[in-house]
């Protein structure tokens, strides 16, 4: 499967529309826009920046083939001559991202694009679908995966994702997030993440008897030989059969694990561990499934459940909770005629949706252990650098801010990194299993109060003084206080 093979009709209508009328009044000049997102998902303190690896390919082999143009055609709305223009597109402009699998917050522009404002139009729902689900779905994983401190989580979602897409997009971002493996063989083809997986109650059923199932697995699969207990009797039949065949497995020096599927996980998996370790079987694995999410699995964890694996299907892969991220695309600068950039902002009534005009870099700011401070978006032009004293203020209050002291913190490093240049890649493309790495690294520089599931604390993102002042001041000139 080629996933750079997107058709650039993935795109909302009315972008073809305003690109047309851009081309008919010729009006097309370069802009920058930023996308980022407004509230952390799932009520948490921070995401997981996912999707890039996916989106880069797809800009870049960008183009309408002859059917997308007949198509258009067929509509009788778009122009000759902009048709024309269409058959031969190629997306041009240059982006500046976040590294995939950065830990995000709040108002950061995640991606910024320099390019044509045709093109940027064009661009916007494609952007916005990779980037919003993956960066949920990784997000959700990251919480799964902390609640099981160390736990392998496998994701087990593909009967339960939105469509077949859907379904290799959360795989890909769910190992983003730390999940160990997919069920799903095609996202372990496409993407190099490792696939596995138990077996079926049709299994079992399928046989003379409970006993006979198991054994037969166990025939075929000696090396990774995990029985279902609970078709018919868990404690019953499930345990006694499953401990039958573990110790036939013992005898050959190999070992079982056993999934428990329902029932009172907390209760059935003590009573399950007891009996394994009283038959001597003590390297016994226990996994568990039904409808887990990472409050279940937290609680588990706490109370000290002795479960070894988790399977992780419907509240991983669509989200659970939380149905979309949310994150949007705004216009932050347009250039002039006399090729410098103005800054441009959306006013809005409600001061959260008042984007941050200009072209922004963002800082991130860590102290002698390692750990995050902050983050700064600062206008891309400013010199900012370890060794001085830094003002960071609220993004929403102007009377909220504080000064960052030179000996508070030891280094800051800037991430937003270009990554294509007119139309081309330029960052090198890294393996799905390094970005996870990534992620991992990433998380643990942040303290573990970002992390709490309830009521986490609120993690710093603030605007720097000439971006604080540049905002205020276009705000004024928008009501006519200031010329």
């Amino acid at each position: 499967m080629d996933i750079s093979a997107i058709s650039a009709l993935t795109t909302d209508f009315y972008e073809l529309t305003m690109m047309q009328g851009y081309y008919l009044s010729g009006e097309n000049p370069q802009v920058v826009f930023d996308m980022f997102y407004r509230t952390n998902p799932f009520e948490g303190g921070y995401a997981v920046f996912a999707g890039l690896g996916d989106l880069l390919p797809q800009l870049e082999g960008l183009n309408f083939s002859e059917s997308d143009i007949s198509y258009l055609r067929s509509l009788n709305m778009f122009d000759d001559g902009f048709l024309d223009y269409l058959a031969g597109y190629k997306f041009h402009g240059d982006i500046y991202s976040m590294k995939e699998g950065t830990i995000v917050f709040p108002g950061e522009p995640l991606v910024r694009i320099h390019t044509s404002l045709m093109d940027a139009q064009l661009i916007e729902g494609l952007l916005l679908n990779t980037i919003n689900f993956q960066t949920l779905i990784a997000t959700k994983s990251m919480r799964v995966c902390s609640a099981a401190k160390g736990g392998a989580v496998m994701e087990f979602g593909l009967r339960r994702a939105q469509g077949i897409d859907g379904a290799l997009s959360a795989s890909r971002a769910a190992f983003v997030g730390g999940a160990a493996l997919t069920s799903n063989t095609i996202a372990g083809k496409v993407f190099g993440i490792p696939v596995g997986g138990t077996m079926a109650h049709s299994w079992i059923m399928a046989y003379e008897s409970e006993l006979e199932a198991f054994r037969e697995f166990a025939r075929i699969y000696p090396n990774n030989c995990i029985l279902l207990i609970d078709t018919y009797d868990t404690l019953g039949s499930g345990i006694e059969n499953a401990i039958k065949v573990g110790l036939e497995q013992k005898a050959k020096g190999l070992r079982i694990g056993v999934r428990i599927d329902s029932g009172d996980l907390s209760y059935l998996a003590r009573e399950v561990r007891q009996r394994l370790d009283d038959a001597g079987l003590t390297d016994a694995t226990i996994c568990v499934s039904n409808d887990l999410n990472e409050q279940i699995i937290s609680t588990l964890v706490s109370d000290n459940v002795p479960i070894d694996s988790w399977g992780v299907g419907t509240n991983l892969v669509t989200g659970g909770t939380q149905s979309a991220l949310g994150g949007v695309y705004k216009l932050c600068a347009k250039q002039r005629a006399d090729g410098s950039f103005e800054p441009t902002m959306k006013i809005s009534n409600s001061y959260a949706k008042t984007t941050n005009p200009g072209i922004k870099q963002v800082y991130r700011f860590y102290d002698a252990d390692g750990l995050a401070i902050a983050d700064l978006i600062a206008l891309d032009d400013e010199d900012i650098e370890a060794g001085q004293d830094i003002m960071f203020y609220h993004p929403f209050s102007d009377s909220d801010f504080f000064l960052l002291k030179a000996d508070k913190y030891v280094s800051c490093e800037k991430l937003l990194v270009k990554v294509m240049d007119n139309g081309n890649l330029v960052f090198p493309k890294r393996p799905l299993k390094e970005i996870q790495d990534f992620a991992k690294a990433d998380f643990s520089k942040f303290h573990r109060s970002y992390k709490r599931f309830m009521n986490p604390h609120i993690y710093k993102v603030s605007l720097s003084q000439n971006l604080k002042s540049l905002k205020h001041d276009l705000i004024l000139k928008s009501k006519g206080i200031m010329k």
